[in-house]
């Protein structure tokens, strides 16, 4: 009998360092290839199952996850950093997510076509691609997993699932909930390992026929080179660099709360989180001043928790010196918080005087850093929105309807804002972004079907033989 030695990674709370959490058993490329080889195998049963009864499964787990909130908030809290709160307010949200996915076991996945033939029938049905996998962030451990395996496995494929390493605990304790709801076995797989051992296995094996991913451009761009030339179906969320735009007219106080909420909620670690804000200059120090009194409500370790990690922490920083040194202008925070002898804090970071050339203006910091821009007008402030490689979300707050519509249709983002900030999805929205914020079909929603499904066209002649 061979026996598995697998490598074991202790997890580490990012509010206190020292404070080892738990241990995780890493897959061995060898065990990665037996788990999809597994869910190969599972796919003809599970493809054959009822949609209904794929759906019930889902809705099970959607109970099972709100009866465990409390233990997998408080796991994933102290895992990636994310407070309780708003890990508690993720978990209700993937349970919404279970409960629409569920239902649409229930739903049509085809039509009849009329031909040109009297003398026969046409329609066509959606059919599932096969073994999925899925490769996930730890900034949503919760929610971005979901939205992505329960589309897949309500619709027929098989799921091998790579949470992010440093969400491990966290994506173990979601598998668990999906088998106690009653999973066939292998089925849904959760695979522990690093993107450049396990996660590159899954993008090689051809039984993998489909990839979806939420992470970072250069990870993104690397399963284009890798996967892309294998025909495999490939889904990609990227990076964001989201803009808001407060025009003269705008109602003062909501924006400057909407648009700090919007930088500064899960410590800035969202993909859609407000990084960069054009105001128009007859109301700019006037929104400047309430853009840091919003900012200074926020409490450290109370209301928003550390950055996930050393990585984090100190690219964060890094970011800062940089804006700094190209000659931004630091209005309020920039540095560790002072209060905090241990954990990766950072304070809520605002810098002035930024041009549209330095990096805090194009680059995705993935920190509590909010760069406030002056401009004349609206004209000028939606060319300098739109002029950046990413085009994900962007926020507009307005009480010229007029100006608000042509935003609408002028902004070159995925996610349209009006009154509101850049971040937010619902179950029901399809999800996505233009240019390099996004490649493939959109995720949630009635779009999750055109990724995890692909049609069949049947004719049926009726004419005796």
């Amino acid at each position: 009998m061979t026996t598995i030695i697998r490598e074991m990674r202790e997890q580490f709370n990012p509010a206190k360092p020292s404070e080892c959490i738990g241990q995780i058993e890493l897959f061995t490329l060898d065990e990665t290839k037996a788990v999809v080889a597994g869910a190969q195998k599972a796919f003809e049963g599970w493809k054959n199952t009822s949609s209904i009864a794929r759906g019930e499964i889902l809705r099970l787990t959607a109970d099972l996850l709100e009866q465990n909130s409390e233990k997998v908030a408080e796991m994933a809290s102290r895992e990636m950093g994310k407070t309780k709160g708003e890990m508690l307010g993720e978990v209700k949200r993937g349970a919404s997510i279970l409960r629409y996915f569920a239902q649409e076991g229930m739903r049509a996945t085809g039509e009849v076509l009329p031909s040109t033939s009297e003398a026969k029938v046409l329609y066509t049905k959606r059919v599932p691609l096969g073994v999925v996998a899925a490769i996930t962030p730890w900034n949503f451990p919760v929610a971005i997993p979901l939205w992505k395996i329960a589309p897949a496995l309500v619709y027929g494929n098989t799921v091998v699932w790579k949470p992010s390493i440093e969400a491990a605990l966290t994506g173990k304790l979601i598998g668990e909930l999906f088998e106690q709801a009653g999973m066939p076995k292998n089925v849904l797989n959760v695979v522990q390992g690093r993107g450049s051992k396990v996660g590159q296995i899954l993008l090689e094996v051809p039984e993998v026929r489909a990839i979806t991913f939420t992470g970072s451009n250069g990870v993104g761009q690397s399963i284009l080179n890798t996967a892309g030339p294998t025909n495999k179906k490939i889904q990609l969320e990227l990076g964001g660099k989201n803009a808001a735009i407060i025009l003269a007219d705008a109602n003062i106080n909501r924006a400057a709360r909407l648009t700090i909420e919007g930088a500064m909620k899960q410590t800035g670690q969202r993909c859609t989180a407000t990084s960069r804000v054009y105001v128009e200059e007859a109301v700019y120090e006037e929104i400047l001043e309430h853009l840091i009194i919003e900012a200074k409500k926020i409490e450290v370790g109370v209301t928003m928790g550390p950055v996930s990690s050393k990585g984090q922490y100190d690219a964060i920083l890094s970011a800062i010196e940089q804006a700094k040194s190209d000659g931004a202008e630091l209005v309020l925070g920039g540095c560790p918080t002072k209060d905090k002898s241990e954990g990766y804090y950072i304070d809520p970071t605002i810098f002035t005087n930024v041009t549209h050339n330095m990096a805090i203006a194009r680059e995705e910091i993935f920190g509590p850093v909010l760069a406030v821009m002056k401009v004349k007008d609206y004209e000028e402030a939606i060319r300098l929105s739109n002029d950046s490689e990413f085009g994900l979300s962007a926020s507009i707050y307005t009480n010229n309807i007029q100006k608000a519509f042509d935003f609408i249709e002028r902004s070159e983002v995925g996610l349209v804002q009006v009154n509101d900030e850049t971040g937010g999805a619902e179950p029901q929205a399809p999800f996505g972004g233009m240019k390099n914020s996004s490649t493939g079909a959109r995720e949630q929603g009635q779009a999750a079907k055109e990724f995890f499904t692909v049609f069949k066209t049947i004719t049926i002649g009726t004419q005796s033989i």
